[in-house]
């Protein structure tokens, strides 16, 4: 007779795949909304593509020089061996580009707010998007539609004018775009001042709503005429030109239009508005725990457009501190989920995640999230784990599917362990302390079928349980 026990019981050497991307239980899909269409007219995307690397072939020229000229180990390497721009610096890059200093500087601004350059601390590297620049008509349109949402950082504030107008002024700009997409066509400038001036008393009047109860009086109207406190036709003739610096408008003869690449940016943002809003839990007024268990049950594509539906409706500051409290959870999906919608952020969140680097339960995502971050392929940013971190990571992930996923992908997940052989794996499992190691070798003995393997696993789990 054959023994039942399996000799080696070797696993196979395989990369652990991303929470986000297991596949879901067929019973929890629900029904894929249509792939919304552009408005009539809009160029195609690579149409859209061509137009963007045009607009930016300024930014791209200067970071490609950067990438060649301040690379780690070339001759032209800065002092301090780091990446930066300084003054000297620009001269040089004016120099071999044949630009003016300033010129060399306001492409490498552009090129950073478009995420051609990323800047840690006082180093600079070179994007993802600079690398797939010419092969990625994606990469093209997120790197525009970056720097399109950077609108304001792309030309100086008005010195002038009082930082709370100019505030009010760049929250009231997404109505006035979108009043813009709609026109589809030149728009009065004037007619854009009446609707600015109707935004901003909306503004106002919002942030002086208080509540009062019984036996009070409510507060009286404040005069909110935005002409009695700063004139906001400057502010507007600023963040006119401030678009149309970097490619979503054009504005002249008293006049302002939006360029194919500005409809198409002013389209994508309500349409990702839309989506969650029409989404089974209305995500985009939740809070973020609530959010990401909505996205639970998407794939990975139609999460990740909830995500940015959901982070274009608050603050940057307050949506990364949101996701990562919801990370600190006892639920391992959210977890995984959460580092999911902080690398829809981007670069705003990397101080965040730097600071819970010490953070046991979120170490090891945080490490993969940051050697993301630093340009490492996805397929090998795993390696900047230890052989403990890996396991503990297992060990969570293996808890989301044994709480959310079916008996199968749990006994699929055995195979994403580093460990050669399940004793190993065992060994270090119980090694690395997790919290929820006992249940998750509980479930994994009642799901594989090898009776042999569910019964070490059985015995790992009471040791565990018992101190053993």
């Amino acid at each position: 007779m054959t023994s039942r026990i399996p000799r080696d019981s070797r696993l196979r050497l395989v990369r652990p795949r991303p929470l986000a991307a297991a596949p879901r239980a067929v019973n929890q899909r629900r029904p894929r909304r249509p792939a919304p269409r552009p408005p009539e007219g809009t160029p195609a995307p690579a149409e859209l593509a061509g137009m963007a690397r045009i607009g930016l072939a300024g930014p791209v020229r200067v970071a490609r020089w950067a990438d060649t000229a301040l690379g780690p180990g070339s001759d032209g390497a800065t002092a301090d061996g780091k990446a930066t721009l300084s003054a000297a610096t620009a001269e040089r890059a004016a120099v071999d580009l044949g630009l003016s200093t300033a010129q060399v500087c306001a492409d490498w601004d552009i090129a950073r707010l478009a995420g051609l350059v990323e800047v840690h601390g006082d180093s600079a590297r070179p994007g993802w998007r600079l690398r797939a620049w010419d092969r990625d008509d994606s990469a093209v349109l997120r790197g525009w539609v970056a720097l399109f949402d950077a609108w304001s950082l792309a030309s100086p504030e008005p010195e002038e004018q009082e930082p709370a107008a100019v505030a009010e002024v760049v929250s009231a700009m997404p109505q006035v775009l979108s009043f813009l997409q709609l026109s589809a066509g030149p728009v009065p400038v004037e007619q854009l001042l009446d609707l600015l001036q109707q935004r901003v008393t909306e503004l106002r009047t919002e942030r002086c709503e208080v509540p009062y109860g019984p036996g009070t009086e409510p507060p009286a109207a404040p005069d909110l005429a935005p002409a009695d406190d700063t004139p906001l036709a400057p502010l507007l003739d600023w963040a006119l030109q401030a678009l149309a610096f970097v490619g979503a408008l054009t504005h002249g003869a008293g006049q302002a239009t939006l360029t194919p690449l500005g409809s198409w940016a002013v389209w994508v943002k309500l349409e990702q508005i839309c989506v969650a809003a029409q989404s089974p839990a209305g995500n985009i007024e939740q809070s973020a725990e609530d959010m990401l268990r909505g996205c639970a049950q998407l794939r990975p594509n139609a999460a990740r457009a909830e995500y940015r539906a959901w982070l274009a409706a608050r603050p940057v500051g307050n949506a990364v501190t949101e996701l990562i409290h919801g990370a600190r959870g006892e639920d391992a999906l959210l977890r995984g989920l959460a580092f999911e919608a902080l690398r829809v952020v981007g670069a705003p969140a990397e101080p965040d995640v730097r600071a819970v680097v010490d953070e046991p339960a979120l170490r090891p995502y945080a490490l993969l999230w940051l050697a993301e971050h630093d340009g490492v392929d996805p397929e090998d940013a795993h390696e900047v784990l230890t052989r403990e971190e890996a396991t503990w990571l297992w060990v969570d992930t293996a808890a989301a599917v044994a709480d959310h996923g079916e008996a199968p992908m749990l006994v699929r997940h055995l195979e994403s362990a580093l460990q050669p052989t399940v004793p190993q794996l065992l060994d270090e499992v119980r090694a690395v302390g997790h919290p929820r190691t006992v249940q998750v070798l509980v479930a994994l003995a009642a799901a594989h079928p090898d009776p042999a393997l569910a019964k070490a696993v059985r015995r790992a789990a009471f040791q565990v349980h018992t101190g053993g």
